[in-house]
């Protein structure tokens, strides 16, 4: 795990209530005031296999109304920590192939999830719902500078 995101994950899941839950989308994680690319054409963007961390645009900054709330929030999985074919840690983007195919996002349209309990997962970029302890961070993965971090409670396969 990131040695960033030691402290964080080591606060633990929340076990919050569900009316304690907040429910964020990928919006929310922008500053207000600031430009917001919508998932559906983050991914249009030309792109080859190369570099793909040095296209990384710039972050405008993060929002800290949810620090340390328990949130819920959808996206694509990156993966980057795996115990067999269980994730421990990942990134979750707001678009498929963030970081892999297409440059990442923002570093605030990104958020580092660790878990105790590793996620099962069949394939690199399953969607996600993760629930947990959110918080901002800024910390740099192998893969893009991320700008949000959550400590997962519980993951489950998105359902729309």
């Amino acid at each position: 795990m990131c040695a960033a995101l030691a402290g964080f994950a080591a606060l633990g899941p929340g076990r919050a209530l569900a009316s304690d839950v907040i429910d964020l989308e990928w919006s929310d994680l922008i500053p207000e005031g600031e430009t917001w690319i919508p998932p559906e054409i983050q991914g249009l963007l030309p792109h080859d296999e190369n570099a793909m961390a040095s296209r990384q645009p710039p972050s405008s900054g993060v929002r800290t109304d949810w620090n340390g709330k328990t949130v819920r929030i959808s996206g694509f999985i990156v993966p980057l920590e795996f115990e067999g074919t269980r994730l421990k840690a990942f990134m979750l983007a707001p678009f498929v192939g963030a970081c892999i195919h297409v440059p990442p996002p923002p570093a605030n349209q990104l958020v580092l999830v660790t878990t105790e309990e590793p996620y099962e997962t069949d394939t690199m970029f399953d969607p996600a719902t993760v629930t947990g302890l959110f918080g901002t961070v800024s910390t740099a993965t192998e893969l893009a500078h991320v700008g949000y971090a959550l400590a997962a409670e519980t993951i489950v396969p998105y359902r729309r």
